[in-house]
């Protein structure tokens, strides 16, 4: 199945799901909650309390006051949790009118009059809301909202560690309360603290049936695979969209080496990988275990604070010379990480045939597997009489396989190329992609120079022992690292991409900075 198609097929499930889980709202809502003057949580709740002081239907300003906080939705949640809230508010607010009607139109009487199960207050609130916690179980669980203090929750939730169920039951609690104030005229203040605990009630039982149904959910197990036909298990379970961990391992008692696959995924799912596994090899055995949390891509995020002063940005690189000059300019502001601190220890590609492409493959090859913002370079010499060259392969210049870097190697071809050439311009570049909080932007940084017709200098890396820049009669190797840094094209591009990143710290930075990215 194509990825785009399981995304449709995703879209289409939550949908239904939403559907459903309102269909049940409105149920809890109007044949067991209104009937018997219980005040709900959320807007319903104040819905409610209008309905109930004046007589203006349920839906009416359940809409209403639905409309003003979409805006919240879109702006925190994004347009995809937005658009099921939207259709969420919309829907609901059918099933709410349909069912006043078709009970006015069964009973010839408003729903203030149908007792469904009789003179049975506590009934009603004990059924009433397990509906409602069920309800909104499943609309949350399918990236949808009922609207109102939901949206609340959802907010909250993102980016607290706090059940959905606590949220909504602490926003509930003054809506209920003034519930007292609204019965108190007609029923006395027995019968308004009365209504009231019954709200209570309800809002008790359907934040914990809330919390059950979330976390029945999110639910997750691990698989351990012992298979000797790992290989095609893992792959089958790749195509179908699992994560597949292969790990060594040991049979102890035949003394020879295993492969033991591990999986996590949602419970619902598990049957799936059960029948995968088996149509690949039935004799497999595996081990399935319940796991309290996962957390990661594909499943809750870690929400624990940690104290960190400083944001993290990895660069690309383990070049320690690369490293030092980079830290020197950015500062403390950002904790650079290098490749060997994230645990990188992959040759990462480098294949598109420019320094911009090399440094924009590096950037989201590290961002695509490891997660981090990030950051990477590309360097290269470029000399006029070369028609470029050394370029994109200044690195691999004398490399005969592609893949050795060996600087003196380098220099030496690069000047036997040189010998009698009648200019010796050339210009440094490098080239910075930065993907950062979901943008990407390069920046480039050139110096102008000419190649000397000998080394000269024991500082630096490359070729800077045979590029001296414009205005300066020492080689980047002779000059004083304090002053390479001012001027270097490693330099210029870090700076631009500092002015980017504190841009971007600002409150109300000024966009149009980054339109010098490009700049040389």
């Amino acid at each position: 199945m194509s990825k785009f198609k399981q995304q449709w097929l995703g879209e289409v499930s939550d949908y239904a799901h939403i559907s459903l889980s309102l269909l049940i709202y409105s149920t809890a809502l109007t044949l067991f909650l209104l009937p018997y003057k219980v005040t709900t949580g959320g807007i319903a709740g104040i819905s409610s309390l209008i309905y109930f002081s004046t007589g203006f239907e349920v839906q009416n300003s359940y809409l209403i006051i639905n409309i003003g906080l979409l805006v919240l939705a879109i702006k925190i949640l994004g347009w995809r949790f937005s658009l099921k809230t939207i259709y969420g508010v919309l829907i609901l607010t059918v099933y709410l009118w349909v069912w006043q009607r078709l009970i006015e139109y069964l009973t010839g009487a408003p729903i203030s009059e149908l007792q469904l199960i009789g003179d049975e207050p506590f009934m009603a609130v004990v059924i009433g809301g397990l509906l409602e916690g069920l309800s909104l179980g499943i609309c949350f669980s399918h990236n949808g909202s009922t609207g109102g203090t939901d949206i609340i929750a959802a907010v909250i939730n993102k980016y607290k560690d706090i059940s959905l169920g606590q949220i909504l039951m602490t926003c509930d609690v003054i809506i209920i309360s003034s519930s007292f104030l609204v019965f108190r005229q007609d029923e006395g203040s027995l019968g308004a603290l009365t209504q009231m605990v019954f709200g209570y009630t309800a809002l008790i039982i359907s934040g914990i049936t809330l919390d059950f149904v979330i976390n029945r959910f999110r639910q997750a197990v691990q698989f351990m695979i012992f298979s000797r036909n790992y290989s095609r298990i893992a792959s089958k379970l790749i195509d179908c969209g699992f994560g597949v961990t292969v790990l060594d391992g040991m049979g102890w008692y035949t003394q020879t080496e295993r492969k033991v696959l591990v999986v996590l995924t949602r419970k619902r799912k598990a049957a799936d990988v059960q029948r995968y596994i088996k149509q690949i090899d039935p004799y497999a055995f595996v081990s399935m275990a319940n796991v309290q949390g996962v957390y990661g891509e594909g499943f809750d995020p870690m929400k624990a604070k940690i104290r960190q002063t400083r944001p993290t940005l990895v660069f690309a690189t383990n070049n320690k010379h690369k490293l030092e000059e980079v830290k020197a300019i950015i500062g403390d502001k950002f904790e650079i990480r290098s490749l060997e601190e994230i645990g990188c220890r992959v040759d990462i590609p480098e294949t598109t045939g420019t320094i911009e492409g090399n440094a924009m493959q590096k950037a989201q090859f590290i961002k695509q597997y490891y997660g981090f913002d990030c950051f990477a370079d590309d360097t290269g010499l470029l000399c006029d009489a070369l028609n470029g060259e050394p370029g994109v392969r200044s690195a691999r210049y004398a490399s005969v396989n592609g893949k050795d870097h060996d600087s003196q190697a380098n220099m030496a071809k690069l000047l036997a190329n040189l010998e009698g050439k009648d200019t010796r311009a050339a210009h440094f570049q490098t080239t910075i992609a930065l993907i950062y909080k979901g943008k990407a932007i390069s920046f480039d940084g050139i110096v102008n120079g000419t190649i000397a017709t000998e080394k000269h200098g024991d500082m630096g890396f490359g070729y800077d022992p045979l590029f001296i820049p414009d205005g300066y009669d020492q080689t980047f190797a002779e000059l004083d690292p304090a002053v390479k840094n001012t001027i270097s094209h490693r330099a210029r591009a870090v700076q631009k991409l500092c002015d980017f990143l504190n841009s971007e710290t600002q409150p109300k930075g000024p966009k149009a900075e980054t339109g010098a990215a490009k700049q040389n």
